[in-house]
């Protein structure tokens, strides 16, 4: 009878427990959420095209990319999640904030030259590890153009590095 009222304790109670461990270790706790806001201009996705290597007309190419679905130019989809990297390493959680792994998916284009808006929120943390949710919105449009989900390795707070 104790081991069953424990255990009902234990898995009724971990969640609630484990964001009090973790806020006493870090500086952030589930629901905590940051984003950052930018637009892509030509030459930054060109840029990106020449240090990446990807020089897909559909990206450089306008009268190209008129002739496809999209119509004009598309902002490359891993520069938009560089985004989310941004806003993890600088804002939240911060400093030494390292990708462990990542779920994402594009469910629309993010036109050169549209403003985008990259939001991160704390879903879980376990330990040394953090999962968030990531999303990416046109900002004028309000359309989703990344959403996933990604699981970070970070320091404790007075830690440098992971």
């Amino acid at each position: 009878m104790l081991r069953l009222l424990h255990r009902t304790w234990t898995t009724k109670h971990s969640k609630r427990i484990q964001n009090v461990i973790a806020s006493r270790r870090y500086h952030f706790k589930t629901g905590y959420s940051a984003e950052l806001t930018k637009t892509f201009t030509a030459d930054d996705v060109l840029t990106f095209a020449s240090l990446c290597g990807d020089k897909n007309p559909l990206h450089l190419d306008e009268e190209y990319a008129k002739t496809t679905r999209f119509g004009r130019c598309i902002v490359h989809g891993v520069l938009i999640n560089g985004l989310i990297s941004a806003v993890l390493g600088t804002k939240l959680p911060g400093p030494g904030a390292i990708f462990v792994s990542q779920d994402i998916k594009f469910p629309a284009p993010l036109y050169v030259n549209e403003s985008v808006t990259a939001a991160v929120e704390i879903l879980d943390i376990r330990k040394s590890i953090v999962v968030c949710s990531t999303t990416c919105t046109a900002t004028d449009t309000k359309k989703v153009v990344m959403s996933g989900k990604v699981f970070l390795m970070v320091p404790k707070d007075g830690q440098k590095g992971t």
